[in-house]
């Protein structure tokens, strides 16, 4: 009998990771970072909790680093089996995790420089070179297509809607006395009607089910998260102020993107300056258009008639350290998006230090902030924020738009919930902060699912 222990993403957000046993072979399910609380990023130097080498195969859902983030440290540490996610994936995994390394590098750099850690010297969590490694051993999937692994495991990848590349994972399990066991493991579940990426994919059938639970207590706001945005900056050039928006590198910027060159093609707003101030979205970016089998029916159609759906006008991507210095010194108004999107590390923490004391300044959040990171203090009013071993005044506007999320909230969960045939033996709430995975527990339980939320390192059997 198979079994499925819950190494990460159990009563928590973050650190995305599921090992599955069966006949003899080990499959891991994600390979994510912890983010947030200090209590869960110590998980992230502690060993894996089974040997790395023991593991057969890893199957990713999608190319966040909550999701992928743990791979260059897995391999350095022993693992040395095929890497499955599909071909979208694979590409932002090339731009993402190298990425990652370096930041790791730098922020042990600036430690160590500023001497503000506890550990002298700061070590990085990996390095460039240890993730550039990890990607060779990444093998594509496509979608629909099922992939023959050994000892009786099937694996097929199904659109999430989430971000480009990002997949629902069905495991198809057979052994010994005819056992037979489909585990389908939602990912990251995106949203419906939402521009860019199709929809998720409906599913027909599981034996057991890993459902995210982000949004699990909450709907995302009915109005049009478009026109809000417009009124945002509208109010920030009536100030002649500065918009910075922390985006996630991958998905949120191109959506932000996306969107304000809708609110301009419309004359909502004004033409102003707009730079995305991250490396790894200024590479990414251009994948969005690369990957037409990604495409929604209206990003393709305004592709195939040469318009550039991502690129609003005066738009700059600065890759380089001195073009993202030099942004402080142009005129306002501008906008400014740039990375991480829970503020948790990269060039928005120079940009946050420069504005929070900065009345005329809005900063925007547009994505989930998980639990004890800078964005969620920043949301929760704090006046002082922690940032590079020194404490920055909060006087900066600070805003959310919650329309803006790539996570199916809990009715948009229900409505992809409603395509399988019949209930899952059980459903297993997991990616969520304990009160979104209490409401969707009480909430499948209501309507005769029996479901259940793990414990972290929990390890449950798999029935047939």
């Amino acid at each position: 009998m198979a079994t499925i222990q819950f190494l990460g993403a159990a009563g928590t957000v973050t650190g995305s990771s599921y090992l599955v046993e069966h006949e003899g072979k080990r499959i891991l399910l994600d390979c994510g970072l912890f983010q947030g609380e200090k209590a869960l990023r110590q998980r992230n130097w502690a060993p894996f909790p089974v040997p790395p080498e023991s593991l057969d195969a890893v199957v990713l859902s999608h190319a966040h680093i909550d999701h992928s983030g743990g791979l260059p440290r897995l391999v350095k540490q022993g693992f040395d089996g095929p890497i499955h996610a599909t071909p979208a994936t694979r590409d932002l995994l090339a731009i993402m995790l190298p990425d990652s390394g370096r930041l790791h590098e730098e922020e042990a750099a600036d430690a160590n420089r500023l001497r503000y850690s506890k550990h002298m010297p700061a070590l990085p969590l990996y390095t460039e070179a240890d993730a550039i490694r990890c990607l060779n051993r990444i093998e594509t999937i496509r979608y629909g297509v099922p992939r023959h692994l050994d000892g009786g495991v099937s694996v097929t990848l199904h659109r999430a809607g989430h971000i480009l590349g990002s997949a629902i994972v069905q495991l198809d399990l057979s052994g010994a006395g005819g056992y037979r066991h489909t585990l389908v493991f939602s990912g990251d579940l995106g949203r419906y009607d939402q521009p860019i990426i199709p929809d998720p994919e409906p599913i027909k059938r599981a034996t057991s089910l890993l459902l995210e639970c982000t949004y699990g207590d909450r709907l995302h706001e009915a109005p049009s998260p478009r026109e809000e945005l417009g009124a945002i900056v509208r109010e920030v050039v009536e100030r002649n102020g500065v918009l910075l928006i922390p985006a996630f590198a991958i998905g949120r910027t191109q959506d932000i993107l996306f969107h304000l060159r809708q609110l301009q093609l419309a004359k909502e707003i004004p033409s102003l300056p707009i730079f995305v101030d991250s490396p790894m979205a200024c590479d990414a970016t251009p994948l969005y258009l690369l990957h037409r089998e990604e495409h929604d029916e209206e990003m393709l159609r305004q592709i195939v008639h040469g318009e550039k759906p991502l690129h609003p006008e005066r738009v700059e991507f600065t890759q380089s350290v001195t073009e993202s210095k030099a942004i402080a010194a142009r005129s306002r108004p501008m906008i400014i998006l740039s990375a991480a999107g829970m503020a948790t590390g990269g060039r928005v923490l120079h940009h946050l230090a420069r504005l929070l004391p900065d009345e005329h300044a809005t900063v925007l959040f547009v994505g989930y902030q998980a639990g004890g990171s800078r964005g969620r203090k920043l949301l929760e009013g704090s006046r002082w924020i922690r940032i590079h071993g020194r404490d920055v005044p909060v006087k900066a506007q600070i805003r959310e738009l919650r329309g803006f999320s790539a996570h199916a909230d809990h009715a948009e969960a229900d409505r992809w919930l409603a395509s399988f045939g019949s209930p899952p033996t059980r459903t297993f709430c997991v990616h969520g902060e304990p009160a979104g995975l209490e409401a969707t527990r009480a909430r499948l339980e209501a309507r005769g699912w029996p479901a259940y939320v793990p414990s972290y390192l929990e390890r449950v059997e798999l029935e047939g």
